[in-house]
């Protein structure tokens, strides 16, 4: 395993650059870029040292994923606290649906707050989302419900011609007949992020012309690993779903990884310092050792190219003025 020094690196993007990364993934309105741990302060804020580490790791931009009404609402504050990194998606995950039929006017006045989000603050918001299903945690909001909201979030991406950034656990076969019936209602098209399916998963995903996003939790087994390495190269984005899906030492990627960031030595939340990161939280500069096990397990040599690749699929969906 090599250490990479980002200050002295030779990389180059295509010769012209380090190579640049959009994490289309980034949950960085989560507690523990605040310090704040299961509701328990472990150390001073710190998000500002993370945005640095992301961009000195070739970090061009990072998608702050709302996963509901508010949290949509915290992501744009923090994409307009940064303009030149940070864009928001606005959206409701299905295990938060719920939020729809409980909310005091209703779930029409829901949507409604959705869409006056997304009109009211287009520069900031590039995608619909997370939305999507959810049946492995069913037991935070039922099959019935998740249906019915996703496909009202749909009417969102029909309204804005935002693609959407989409969630599926275990639920593919009806998330595809529902993007399969409501085919006008994406006109911008998407992404299936943190994707952890079969080939035919896959396949069905891409025979509707969305693209699949890769994260740490795609990679844990070998299964994942050749389901990867069919995923067409020009349909490919990658993420970190940051503070989340960190790839670990048991996962089946963890031994295609080339490098690791040992100038930021990695520390217990409990004695966190300046200048470290944390244990077991995931951040975006990590998105390179994604990378690096896709180019490995795809059997390809020049990692810059498909580095450029993803990075063109990517603003081509979501950046469009890149």
């Amino acid at each position: 395993m090599i250490s990479f020094n980002l200050i002295s690196t030779a990389t180059k993007h295509n010769s012209r650059g380090i190579m640049k990364f959009i994490d289309i993934g980034a949950n960085l309105t989560d507690t523990m870029y605040s310090g704040e741990y299961n509701g328990s302060s472990k150390h001073p804020p710190d998000l500002e040292s993370v945005l640095q580490r992301a961009k000195s790791a070739g970090v061009f931009k990072m998608m702050v994923t709302g996963g509901n009404l508010e949290e949509s609402r915290r992501a744009i504050e923090l994409a307009k606290s940064h303009p030149e990194t940070l864009s928001a998606t606005v959206g409701c995950h299905p295990t938060r649906c719920g939020e729809f039929s409980s909310h005091p006017e209703g779930d029409q006045q829901y949507f409604t707050s959705l869409l006056e989000l997304i009109n009211n603050n287009k520069e900031q918001v590039v995608a619909v989302g997370e939305c999507g299903l959810d049946y492995d945690r069913t037991k935070f909001c039922d099959i019935e419900t998740q249906q019915k909201y996703f496909e009202k979030q749909l009417e969102l991406s029909e309204a804005t011609a935002l693609p959407l950034f989409l969630h599926n656990r275990a639920s593919c076969d009806d998330l595809v007949r529902i993007l399969s019936s409501h085919r006008d209602k994406m006109p911008g098209g998407g992404v299936v992020h943190s994707f952890d399916g079969t080939a035919d998963e896959r396949d069905k995903i891409l025979d509707l012309g969305l693209y699949i996003g890769i994260n740490g939790c795609s990679l844990k087994t070998e299964d994942n690993l050749k389901v990867v390495a069919g995923i067409p190269e020009e349909k490919l984005m990658i993420e970190t779903d940051c503070p989340w899906c960190d790839i670990r030492p048991s996962h089946a990627g963890h031994k295609l990884i080339k490098t690791k960031f040992d100038q930021w030595p990695a520390v217990d939340k409990k004695k966190w310092r300046e200048g470290a990161v944390v244990k077991g939280r995931n951040e975006p500069h990590n998105i390179r050792q994604v990378l690096e096990i896709i180019a490995a397990v795809k059997e390809l040599e020049n990692i810059e190219e498909l580095a450029e690749q993803i990075f063109d699929n990517t603003s081509r969906i979501f950046y469009k003025s890149l």
